[in-house]
Parts: C-alpha cells; sequence; structure tokens
C-alpha cells in the first residue's frame, strides 16, 4: 500500500508540468523531474501563502512608471549578463509571473519556468502562452531535474526569500551544463531601497519582512567560482522618473555597488562544481 500511494505522489507531481508547445516537450523530454518517490524540501506554508496572493499586485507595480522604469534596468542587467541565445534551453527559478521570462523568450531561447507558488506560475503561463515555455511547480533547493541539464540558469529576486543561500546557489550549478552560465540576482543590503523595505515590512507584515538582503561581496561568495558583479537601479522609489533615468545613468558611470539590484555571474568550468 505504501509502495502504491508514493508512486500515485510521483505521478501526481509530475502532472504539475505545463507544456506550452508539443515541440517543446518532445525536446525537452529528458527534463521532467527525475524519477522518484523523494518529496520536495520542506517549503515554508506562510512564505507560498504570501506569494500566492500576489501574482496581480506584483505585475501591477512594474506597470507605474517607476516600476516600468526599475523593470528596463533590471532586464537590461540580467539580459547582459544571461547573454541567451536561439534554442539554448534556459531554466529561471522563481520564475514568479514571468516579467523577466519573456524577455529570455524573446532573445529565442526556450525557458523551463520554475516556482513554488501555483497562481504566479499559472499567470505566467497564461502571459507567455505564444512562447516555447514550460512551468514546473517546485523548489529551487531540491530542482527536479537531472544534473547539467540547461544551458543556462538564472534566478530573479528569489535567493532573498530562501536562507540557505549557498545550498540553492549549488543546485543551481547542479543542473547546469558544462560551460553554461548561472545568473543570480537579488536586492542589495547596500542600498537605501533595503532600509526601506525592512521598515516597511515591519509596518505591514509584508512579504519583505522576513527577507533576507545580501552585499554584492555576500552573493558573490555564495559559490566558489569566480564571479562577476553589478548593480543596477540607483535611483529611489519617489524619485521623479525623468531624474531617475539621470541617476541610473550616473550610477552606471561611476560603476557604483549600491544599486537595489545586484546581480552575480557565474561560468560553470567543470561538472564537479
Amino acid at each position: 500500500m505504501k509502495q502504491k500511494n508514493q508512486g500515485k505522489a510521483s505521478r501526481s507531481y509530475s502532472a504539475r508540468i505545463y507544456p506550452r508547445s508539443s515541440l517543446l516537450l518532445r525536446r525537452l523530454r529528458h527534463l521532467t523531474p527525475v524519477k522518484t518517490n523523494d518529496k520536495l524540501s520542506p517549503m515554508n506554508k506562510e512564505k507560498v501563502r504570501l506569494f500566492d496572493e500576489r501574482p496581480e499586485a506584483y505585475d501591477r507595480w512594474f506597470a507605474t512608471p517607476i516600476g516600468s522604469l526599475v523593470r528596463k534596468y533590471e532586464a537590461e542587467l540580467i539580459l547582459n549578463l544571461l547573454g541567451p541565445k536561439k534554442d539554448e534551453i534556459i531554466l529561471d527559478a522563481g520564475c514568479g509571473t514571468g516579467i523577466f521570462t519573456r524577455d529570455i523568450l524573446v532573445s529565442g531561447s526556450k525557458v523551463i519556468g520554475l516556482d513554488l507558488s501555483l497562481p504566479m506560475l499559472r499567470r505566467a503561463a497564461e502571459k507567455l502562452k505564444e512562447y516555447p515555455f514550460q512551468t514546473v511547480l517546485g523548489d529551487m533547493l531540491k530542482l527536479p531535474f537531472p544534473a547539467s541539464s540547461f544551458d543556462k540558469v538564472v534566478s530573479v529576486t528569489a535567493l532573498e526569500f530562501i536562507g540557505d543561500g549557498k545550498a540553492a546557489v549549488d543546485e543551481l550549478f547542479r543542473v547546469t551544463k558544462r560551460g553554461g552560465r548561472i545568473v543570480i540576482a537579488t536586492l542589495n543590503s547596500r542600498s537605501p531601497w533595503a532600509l526601506r523595505r525592512r521598515v516597511e515590512a515591519k509596518a505591514r507584515h509584508s512579504i519583505f519582512e522576513k527577507a533576507i538582503f545580501r552585499s554584492p561581496d555576500e552573493l558573490r561568495s555564495l559559490a566558489p567560482a569566480a564571479g562577476v558583479v553589478e548593480t543596477a537601479i540607483h535611483f529611489q522609489k519617489g524619485d521623479d522618473p525623468e531624474r531617475a533615468v539621470e541617476v541610473e545613468q550616473e550610477g552606471k558611470r561611476k560603476h557604483l555597488n549600491t544599486g537595489a539590484f545586484v546581480a552575480v555571474r557565474w561560468g560553470k568550468n567543470s561538472d564537479f562544481q
């Protein structure tokens, strides 16, 4: 009886892959979850609930004047570090509603979007239904893919909700092919945005209440490989959009490491990383 129930659980989990294209499904057949009875690593139910309630609000903020600027500059940084190419298979770990996934897909890459929030995945799947995109409900700390599955891996603003950052980075390295790239972007502890988010989170009991903000050096140290680190979003949330553009350009020109958005790129040089 126990084995029978475990088998059902495994099939149920596999069914949580939502293909958007039969051709993509055939090409990515080897990327379906490892056939195992192991369960996902424990997830914080409260954290999942908070994410489940945010899909519409998350997208609405990026549609505001200052939010659209944030999205523009963050997307530029991600694409510059990741360098997605046509027909590459890329994992977007913690893809949310697909805000940044679309930019990768436009490059011609094929993307697997993984997240622990089913409502966010459903929203992403609907928004990106015209692209070669699949969604997987899963945990970054225990990715349901074999080693060396992806040409490149990216994770945007998901790491701040994971206590064991090194374990998450190890998993991203594991599923990346030799010669591939791993790009992680998170919220910079050196930015005034971090302090504001902490204050607001305590007052409103928001999703950032238990978020972990990391500095560029702390982010870089999560992997043994040498990493390239850059930051973006040097302006403040309350800045006039025109002034924000000027501030951002100045921050880039001075190569400041205090931007609210910090990203690192590592290369996987061997199968043992």
